[in-house]
């Protein structure tokens, strides 16, 4: 990325020293073609999450028809909301989501926004160092924390939680570039072992047709589920996590952060080779591996680094270390610029190098509890429900009240350090869902586009339009 910067070189975070342009709009030398965001999204999309959350379908009882469906149709849903809500608004505007953010909701509500923001982003982060740590323990004979484990089961576990943890926040931190180019670099290899996987676990499952295919999956459910068969997700479960597993990202506008270096909103469409190749086939290969290993072994339990040994050996334990790493890493990332903007608001020269490394820590101590990794499928719906409604405020604030001019959006300045508005239409739809989400155990992928949308339209009610510049 250069580091020619096209503003005032007075101002410390416009100086030639910064280059992920966090207070500014990514200027035409710094902007990246649509190839650039391939790689990156193949890989984060094709990581950890997935030898996890495919086997979590498997253990809930999905029937395998509403798994290749319902993903097919979810993930498409996804594809679009990248490209035609995130994506537009980032090439135009190019700011990362915290700076858009604080022009519209002011600088004290982004303070608690990022705090969410980027506590939940380190989260999911530390589910994926889990993940690799799973695999690095295989040569040092670790003990492998079950899906009952809810704190760190063994010193062994720890000690390598902590090395991996520390080396992803070292890359996360030298910015976005340092991201790209290992996501680049370990994707497409990551994308074979994964189609390997999965074709190796269909082999040992012994199926020679679909009905038979189903058979043996049924039978996976009723192990896994000592004797019993019961399914808690739908066709219409499945879809809508395929839609919003991601919805702090493109609805939720996290993913302002990554477009904003994009030429075109073209770009957006990058986002399908994550979506397909990721959550697609690496989600069903990795529901397979936990079949055969059900069939092989009669254990089902989801462990991703004994899982992928069984299936290809040494290949498939070093793909769970990278996985996992090209997950954390995009997503540290995001966490670091949410806490550089936090802590920014009060003090001014925080450097995002440092944000982000503190992000690296909090993921790594979150790591070293397994929890969030066996928990991932009502997680990623509870974040997106948390996260996803400041998006529609964006959403609709750049369409039905300054009508798509970046120009003055990028003059404007925010109208109070606080909008109450914004801080209203928030809290009235998602504290009853988070209530009975937590309290009450329904489903919470279910409440984000409802949300969504009454988040964006009660901010219109509540704002007054723009005066014109």
């Amino acid at each position: 990325m250069s580091n020619t910067i096209e503003t005032p070189p007075s101002s410390p975070e416009n100086s030639p020293a910064s280059s992920e342009y966090e207070h500014q709009p990514v200027p035409s030398s710094a902007r990246k073609g649509a190839s650039k965001f391939w790689g990156m999204y193949a890989g984060e999309h094709a990581a950890g999450t997935e030898f996890m959350i495919g086997p979590l379908f498997l253990l809930a009882g999905v029937s395998l028809q509403n798994v290749f469906f319902g993903l097919f149709l979810g993930n498409l849903m996804a594809v679009l909301s990248w490209r035609f809500v995130c994506a537009p608004i980032a090439t135009q505007a190019r700011f990362t989501l915290y700076h858009h953010l604080e022009k519209i909701a002011g600088k004290w509500l982004v303070l608690i926004y990022n705090l969410a923001n980027g506590l939940l982003f380190c989260f999911l982060a530390g589910a994926m160092i889990t993940v690799s740590a799973t695999a690095v323990g295989i040569p040092f004979d670790m003990t492998m924390p079950t899906i009952d484990d809810f704190y760190p089961n063994s010193v062994t576990f720890v000690v390598i939680v902590a090395a991996i943890g520390l080396l992803i926040a070292i890359v996360a931190s030298l910015g976005y570039d340092t991201v790209a180019k290992f996501a680049n670099v370990a994707s497409p290899w990551m994308v074979l072992v994964f189609l390997a996987c999965g074709i190796v676990a269909y082999k040992q499952l012994g199926a020679s047709s679909w009905e038979e295919l189903k058979l043996f999956w049924g039978e996976s459910i009723v192990f896994a589920q000592d004797g019993s068969s019961e399914s808690t997700m739908g066709f219409w479960g499945v879809f809508l996590f395929g839609w919003f597993c991601n919805a702090a990202m493109h609805v939720g506008m996290a993913d302002l952060s990554v477009f904003r270096f994009a030429k075109k909103s073209f770009a957006g469409w990058a986002t399908s080779a994550g979506m397909y190749i990721g959550h697609y086939m690496a989600w069903i290969a990795a529901a397979f591996m936990l079949a055969a290993q059900i069939k092989l072994s009669q254990d089902a339990n989801p462990v991703p680094g004994p899982m992928a040994n069984n299936v290809v050996g040494l290949a498939g334990i070093i793909c769970v270390i990278v996985a996992g790493w090209t997950t954390a890493n995009p997503t540290i990332y995001r966490a670091g610029l949410a806490f550089q903007a936090m802590a920014q608001t009060v003090f001014p020269n925080v450097s995002r190098f440092w944000a982000t490394f503190t992000a690296g820590i909090i993921a790594t101590a979150a790591g070293a509890f397994p929890a969030f990794a066996w928990q991932l499928l009502g997680f990623v719906g509870l974040y997106g429900t948390i996260l996803a409604p400041i998006g529609g405020v964006i959403f609709f604030d750049w369409y039905f009240r300054r009508g798509g001019d970046a120009v003055a959006f990028q003059a404007s300045k925010p109208v109070s350090s606080f909008n109450v508005g914004v801080f209203h239409a928030r809290l009235i739809p998602v504290v009853p869902s988070f209530y009975l989400i937590v309290y009450q155990g329904y489903t919470a992928v279910n409440f984000v586009l409802p949300c969504w949308l009454i988040t964006g339209l009660l901010y219109l009610a509540f704002s007054k339009k723009p005066e014109a510049a």
